[in-house]
């Protein structure tokens, strides 16, 4: 199923994030891994699951992998790619494999750096950059890897990408959503955002671009996980309200806040938006309770 179908047809698309886990799982699959099970949790709430490619840069199962195994179980993965770790040879082939193994969904991303991660020794790659990487599997669609040559079945892929309200200044972060646009980015997933006027600045300036936007938030778990985004994660600032309401609360009720809080804010900024990506970031059982407090019906995912 291409998530571009359910745009295309006004739907609200709701999606999760799921992480695969640093180690292989049974050949079987008896075993469930940790991202299987908290897929689980999410496939009667979600339209499709990102599934993060070594996210923040520390070595995990392939996410291609993991996608593969929740299509086979019934989970629409959305398979994420990024430019950290392969060349442009790979990243091709990656894609060629995906689409041959029954993936419709890829979200192209440049990727967190060697440094935030647990190699920080490894050599990073780069060879291209995420507007590259979208224009490149724009050209396999066309039926062309990147030099030109022709190649057998192009692959038929929604092609999806990222974007930050928070960048400053906003406009050099537009500029290059712009480019996404035109190497053939056909939906957005916002970073992590958590401020009202961000929201509002960001959705004003980006309306006439044509593309349908998620709303994209990641689970505020504690104060020091907000005071540890401020100081280290660049383009997200958490702002002082949030991190001192999740703080308001003891540990064992901190997941029940964190649900509220997160439901409050896509409430308020849902109808500017064609869709909402949540990053619970393990906290999956929960998506139910955000989805309730933002008003959202559970049906909208089925």
């Amino acid at each position: 199923m291409k998530i571009t179908k359910l745009f295309q047809r006004g739907e609200f698309v709701i999606t999760g994030e799921v992480g695969p886990i640093k180690g292989a799982v049974s050949r079987d699959w008896r075993v469930s891994p940790s991202c299987a099970q908290e897929a689980w949790h999410l496939q009667d709430f979600v339209h499709a699951v990102n599934v993060t490619d070594n996210q923040s840069a520390v070595m995990r199962l392939g996410s291609l992998a993991a996608s593969v195994g929740l299509k086979q179980r019934g989970i629409e993965p959305i398979f994420q790619l990024t430019c950290r770790d392969r060349n442009r040879i790979a990243l091709q082939s990656d894609l060629l494999t995906a689409y041959s193994l029954g993936i419709d969904n890829v979200l192209l991303l440049t990727g967190d750096h060697i440094q935030l991660g647990d190699h920080k020794s490894a050599k990073p790659v780069f060879d291209l950059d995420s507007v590259q990487l979208i224009r490149m599997a724009k050209g396999l669609q066309a039926g062309h890897d990147i030099t030109g040559h022709d190649i057998e079945n192009p692959p038929d892929m929604a092609l999806g990408a990222v974007v930050n309200p928070n960048f400053e200044p906003l406009d050099l972060q537009l500029l290059k959503m712009r480019k996404k646009i035109d190497a053939g980015a056909e939906f957005f997933q916002t970073q992590a955002v958590y401020d009202d006027r961000v929201v509002d600045e960001f959705v004003a300036k980006t309306e006439k671009f044509g593309r349908p936007i998620q709303l994209g938030v990641v689970m505020l778990k504690s104060p020091q996980m907000g005071a540890f985004m401020n100081r280290n994660v660049s383009g997200i600032s958490v702002p002082r309200a949030w991190i001192d309401e999740i703080g308001s609360v003891d540990k064992a009720d901190r997941k029940k806040k964190a649900a509220e809080m997160m439901g409050r804010f896509i409430a308020r900024h849902k109808d500017k938006f064609q869709g909402v990506h949540i990053m619970p970031l393990g906290w999956t059982d929960v998506v139910p309770e955000i989805l309730e407090h933002a008003g959202i019906s559970v049906a909208a995912a089925r």
